[in-house]
């Protein structure tokens, strides 16, 4: 599907270097150790493996472009193997660094999908929201929204006897929720010289309130919307990917397979104006017409931004786009757009974000890429997923996790010395691992502090004590969390290499 994308290992040396800190002794004590901490290497194209967290294997994304005046944040995506289904890694939530590493995944069963992860605000909050469900085609489950404790707050369900789809889920100010919806209708369509029993998805967009679930607004797309707009046959014919609250309070509905955004009005449900397609209200410019899009976003300065897929079967290159809308005269101009330098072709999905410093960030959606862009159209960061693989949308947004559960630990003996895996799974303040030995679980003393290196961070420790145990440090020296003591296990020849992604995948 499209070109190869070319990528180039490249490794940040925060990633796999060696760094060295000078430490105080146990507990007040005059003498001082130094303690070597190094990260979990990277493989393009396997999963990663903790000995700390067995449970936990998200695939290794591959930085490709270092980042450069990128946007402050941490990059948000949700992988996915794609339609073989064959790629390394576990589907999941997946916050990342820079340079790759893990911040915080939380795996979804085999039998599940997740789409659709971001940061928004409810009751005034930040939330972490996606969609988890069975994909089959378009999404039938439910919104989970999670605080900065990656506790569940809510969890929203479509009204009216519906199942929730996958590609939309938006959180208004009114502390309501937008989503979509796919609902088979049988229809007779033997006037179009097709089946006379056949099945049609009626998109559909609700509104509900999420405290109570009552349903608050209802449109269909076979109300408003015909078959002759579509640019496929009547099945699928609508296709909505995306929906967002317009300035003036209505709302913005994109639709894939009539390439067209309509603008529909919040209370009445009629279509305001078409963008684009077979019927647009708009004339539009050179360049701005978009083909199988995704992701239609207006922006703050009245611009609007969109995710054009274009036509991969005439080796049309992807592109965000942001585009100027003349209401009155009712044009359509073209004012930037953001291309991949690897000529990116991505059949399905993808996202455009803009910053709050100005830089766009685009996710590729069915090619397995996501980059960050200057305002002008340099690319500053770019990363990827493993062949196999894909995320619905890509976003970077600034968060501050503090998880409920305590720091994860795994000890290996050696001789005289004991390598001490930490990690905490969504920590975002941790700077330094204190290391903790004793003869007992309640008589552990400090040994040794070493800097946090990515996710699991293997630090060796010359001790012979019976248990050890680490505490999490932020950068002033206060104590955010402490692990439960553990006795080192023996080295094992077969576990040599568990602290780097899996070979298997």
């Amino acid at each position: 599907m499209g070109r190869e994308i070319t990528r180039r290992r490249v490794l940040g040396a925060a990633a796999t270097g060696l760094a060295w800190l000078a430490l105080g002794g146990p507990l007040g004590c005059e003498p001082n150790q130094r303690a070597r901490a190094t990260a979990s290497p990277t493989r393009a194209g396997q999963a990663w493996s903790f000995r700390s967290r067995p449970d936990l294997k998200p695939p290794v994304i591959e930085v490709t472009t270092q980042a450069r005046n990128t946007a402050p944040g941490y990059v948000f995506c949700a992988p996915k193997n794609g339609p073989d289904e064959a790629g390394p890694g576990q589907d999941g939530c997946l916050i990342l660094d820079n340079t790759g590493q893990p911040v915080w995944f939380r795996p979804v069963p085999e039998e599940m999908d997740v789409m659709d992860f971001k940061l928004q605000r409810y009751r005034d909050e930040q939330v972490l929201t996606w969609w988890e469900g069975v994909h089959t085609g378009y999404g039938q489950g439910e919104y989970v929204l999670t605080d900065g404790s990656y506790r569940e707050v809510a969890r929203v369900r479509a009204g009216n006897g519906y199942d929730g789809d996958h590609h939309e889920f938006q959180i208004t100010p009114q502390d309501t929720a937008l989503f979509d919806i796919y609902h088979k209708v049988p229809m007779d369509l033997s006037d179009l010289g097709l089946e006379s029993d056949a099945t049609v998805l009626d998109g559909i967009v609700q509104e509900v309130d999420i405290e109570t679930g009552e349903v608050l607004f209802e449109w269909h797309s076979l109300d408003h919307v015909g078959f002759d707009e579509s640019y496929v046959k009547p099945y699928d014919y609508f296709h909505i990917n995306s929906i967002d609250v317009d300035s003036d309070g209505n709302l913005l509905v994109s639709s894939r397979t009539t390439s067209t955004v309509y603008k529909i009005d919040r209370e009445t449900g009629e279509v305001i104006w078409r963008l684009g397609g077979k019927e647009s209200d708009f004339e539009m410019g050179s360049g701005a017409r978009t083909a199988y899009q995704h992701d239609a976003r207006r922006q703050a300065d009245g611009t609007i931004t969109i995710f054009d897929n274009r036509n991969v079967n005439e080796d049309q290159q992807s592109r965000g786009i942001v585009l100027d809308l003349d209401e009155e005269a009712m044009t359509a101009t073209l004012v930037r757009e953001y291309t991949h330098p690897d000529e990116v072709l991505s059949a399905t999905q993808g996202n455009v974000q803009v910053l709050p410093n100005g830089n766009v960030f685009v996710g590729w959606g069915s090619e397995p890429v996501l980059s960050e862009f200057s305002h002008d159209g340099r690319l500053l960061f770019s990363a990827a997923f493993p062949a196999e693989g894909e995320s619905y949308r890509a976003f970077r947004f600034e968060w501050k996790g503090h998880p409920q559960d305590e720091p994860a630990i795994e000890a290996e003996a050696g001789d005289e010395e004991v390598t001490v895996y930490a990690s905490w799974n969504g920590a975002t303040e941790i700077a330094t691992w204190q290391v903790l030995a004793g003869p007992s679980p309640g008589q552990l003393e400090e040994v040794a502090v070493a800097p946090r290196k990515g996710f699991e961070t293997a630090i060796p420790v010359e001790t012979t004590e019976a248990y050890v145990g680490v505490r999490a440090k932020d950068t002033l020296g206060k104590v955010l969390g402490t692990s439960r003591a553990v006795k080192p296990s023996e080295a094992n020849p077969a576990q040599a290499f568990a602290a780097s992604p899996s070979a298997s995948g």
